[in-house]
């Protein structure tokens, strides 16, 4: 049987401070939307956050390109806002899968969610460089806004299948884990 550990509190205080991680808001709203949707399958909650969070996604994706409308703006300024809203996009990101994990029956402070909270951090970073990508293309302003909201709705929607296909995939296995273990302890003399 495994041992389920905490994390640990550097940890628990870097995700909270250096990212804004609250873990109770998490809970509040897996809480709200199993109350508003009570027959709902784990599934179909975890599908209706991230089709939540892809919405908002994308108006993330296109101010994130907004900056490349004005040429003269100033490179400081575009990049000022491509690290704020990278960093709001990952703050999303973590809260998606911490509540498709408690969607599922996770626990949200054990510690194999902080491999799984870097993973996401790695792919929303990468997710992020599309500003610059549309830059060096020189594709049209215009055009890279659509484009960044876009992508980064995009990249939501795949961070949370993702997540949706892990959670389902290590709950049965947890579960078949869980029953051999009983079936043995019924069984044993």
């Amino acid at each position: 049987m495994k041992i389920k550990r905490s994390q640990s509190l550097s940890t628990e205080q870097f995700f909270y401070f250096f990212l804004r991680l609250r873990k109770g808001e998490v809970r509040r709203t897996v809480q709200l939307l199993r109350s508003r949707h009570p027959g709902e399958t784990p599934e179909q909650l975890a599908a209706r956050l991230v089709r939540a969070k892809s919405g908002l996604a994308a108006l993330g994706g296109g101010l994130q390109n907004l900056p490349m409308m004005w040429p003269g703006l100033g490179q400081g300024l575009k990049v000022l806002g491509v690290v704020g809203a990278t960093s709001v996009m990952t703050r999303m990101h973590l809260y998606l899968i911490l509540e498709i994990a408690l969607v599922f029956g996770r626990d949200i402070d054990d510690e194999s969610r902080v491999g799984e909270m870097v993973a996401v951090v790695a792919a929303t970073g990468l997710g992020s460089a599309s500003p610059a990508l549309l830059s060096v293309l020189r594709v049209n302003p215009v055009v890279a806004v659509a484009a960044g909201a876009l992508a980064a709705s995009l990249l939501t929607r795949l961070i949370g299948r993702a997540a949706i296909r892990y959670y389902q995939t290590s709950g049965a296995e947890s579960t078949m884990e869980e029953s051999v273990q009983a079936s043995r302890t019924v069984s044993s003399p």
